[in-house]
Order: C-alpha cells, then sequence, then structure tokens
C-alpha cells in the first residue's frame, strides 16, 4: 500500500504531507518558546535594581554561535537546491558542512557551560583580608564586607581553597595594596580560609533566577540542535539509497529537515541578544 502525497502535493493544501506536518510542528514549537520568552521578559523586568547579573556570559562565544548557525543555514539551502538540480555530489559537501556547524556549535556551548560549572562565586564573612600571590611576592587584597571573590578553584585543602580568578566588588573596586590597581590584576590567585567563606556556589542553574533560565533556554535549543542534527545525518548519511530509488520524496525529506533546522536558527537569533546583550 502506497502512503499518498509523499511526493506530490496535496489538493487541498497544496503541500505534500511532510511539509504539512512540519508546519504544523513548528507551530506548536512556536508556542513552547513563545511561552518561555515572554517568562524570561517578565522576570528581567520585574527583577529589583541592580540584582539582575551582567557580565556572566561571553558575547564573543556567542557571536561566533551566531555566525556558525548563519553559515548552516545557507548550507542547508544550497544542499536543497544541489538536490533541485541533480546533483548529489554538492548536496553531500554542502550538508556536511551543516554537520561540522552544529558540532562546532554545540562544542562552543559545551565549553560555556563547563565554565559555568567550573567558576564559583565566593563570599566572605566580613572584610577579610586575603592573599593574592604573584611573581613579585605576596600582596594584601582589602575586600569590603560585600565584596565578592569570583573564579575557578585550583586547590582545596583540609581549610583553605585556592581561587585562580579575579576580584569583584559590588561596592566599589577592591583596593589593592603595594601600588598595584585593581585593572592591572585580571587573574590572580587567591588564598582564602574555608573558616571565613560565607557563601561558595557555581553558576549552574540553581546559582540565581538569571542562570535558571539561561540553561533552560539553551539548554532547550541544545536538544533541538542535536536533534535536527542526527535527522540531517540519517538522511544524509544511511538514507541517502533513496536519492536513487525515489529521488523526489528523498529531496522533500531534505526541504523538511531544513525548515527545522532554519527554525532553531532563528530561535538563537533571538536568544543571543536577549541572554547575551541585554
Amino acid at each position: 500500500m502506497d502512503i499518498p502525497y509523499t511526493s506530490t502535493p496535496r489538493p487541498d493544501t497544496g503541500l505534500f504531507n511532510a511539509k504539512v506536518g512540519i508546519w504544523l510542528f513548528l507551530a506548536s514549537e512556536v508556542m513552547l518558546f513563545g511561552a518561555l520568552f515572554p517568562s524570561y521578559i517578565l522576570l528581567r523586568v520585574g527583577a529589583a535594581p541592580g540584582d539582575w547579573p551582567h557580565g556572566l556570559l561571553n558575547v564573543w562565544l556567542g557571536m561566533t554561535n551566531t555566525i556558525v548557525l548563519i553559515v548552516s543555514s545557507i548550507t542547508v539551502v544550497m544542499a536543497w537546491a544541489s538536490l533541485k538540480m541533480k546533483d548529489f555530489g554538492k548536496f553531500r559537501k554542502y550538508q556536511s558542512v551543516t554537520l561540522l556547524c552544529a558540532l562546532c556549535f554545540l562544542g562552543i556551548k559545551s565549553y560555556e557551560y563547563h565554565d559555568k560549572f567550573t567558576h564559583y562565586e565566593v563570599q566572605l564573612n566580613d572584610g577579610t583580608t586575603v592573599q593574592v600571590k604573584d611573581d613579585k611576592g605576596t600582596s594584601d587584597v582589602q575586600l569590603k564586607s560585600n565584596g565578592v571573590l569570583d573564579g575557578h578553584i585550583l586547590e582545596r585543602d583540609a581549610d583553605k581553597l585556592v581561587i585562580h580568578g579575579e576580584i569583584v566588588d559590588k561596592a566599589a573596586q577592591a583596593k589593592v595594596t603595594h601600588a598595584w590597581q585593581a585593572s592591572e590584576i585580571p587573574e590572580v590567585e587567591i588564598t582564602v580560609k574555608k573558616a571565613d567563606i560565607k557563601y561558595m556556589e557555581n553558576y549552574g542553574p540553581w546559582h540565581n533566577t538569571y542562570t535558571a533560565i539561561y540553561f533552560t533556554l539553551t539548554g532547550l535549543h541544545a536538544l533541538h540542535v542535536i536533534g535536527g542534527s542526527i535527522v540531517i545525518f540519517f538522511i544524509w548519511g544511511p538514507l541517502a539509497g533513496m536519492w536513487k530509488t525515489d529521488p523526489e520524496r528523498y529531496t522533500n525529506r531534505v526541504e523538511v529537515s531544513g525548515l527545522f533546522w532554519h527554525f532553531v536558527d532563528l530561535v538563537w537569533i533571538f536568544l543571543f541578544p536577549v541572554l547575551y546583550l541585554l
């Protein structure tokens, strides 16, 4: 039994079955992300002045991922156009670039996630003086009571932590003695006694409202990238034999997977400015 309208358009919609299905599916996806984006906006607008964090994300990495996905959208279109021109070889090359872009995107995003889980905010009990180590010797850094140490933990001992990072003071720049300026030591090693630590937590989704919605939005988007990549890979590789038996249907499958990929790219184009720039 043959399934009708797999290659030819339906008389009622003018589209073949798979294309009708993908548009219905994308409509549900719009409703999903359409609920998450307003939630973020309400949380952002409702936050108390000065409480919403800034500078936690690397804008250049986000911009790189944006460019990577834009390039992948172009190669998806070129791959589909190559099949329309009966050039299967070019289709394979263009879709190879698409898959490489997807891997690149996921690699960069994994690096960003790893950085958040290994980066800590450490608050001290009071304005304790901690030690900064460098080649010149040891110097004191005076933190106010609301000062924060921010960085990666290098060593864990029974009674102390060695943190590699930068000194952050929410009220003012940290005062560095011995004629040092805070701007001149963006990266330092700081030894902190555990008894002096009031609070310590990495920047995972539990850290604050911002990181919670950041991981929710970008994590959901990453799952879509993984799912789209798997579909594109199977059409590109294991299912490529259909090009010889039913080229029109094979081309339609490539078009449908491309529509989903364009949606994934479009979502990121909204995510980048909302999360990284605002």
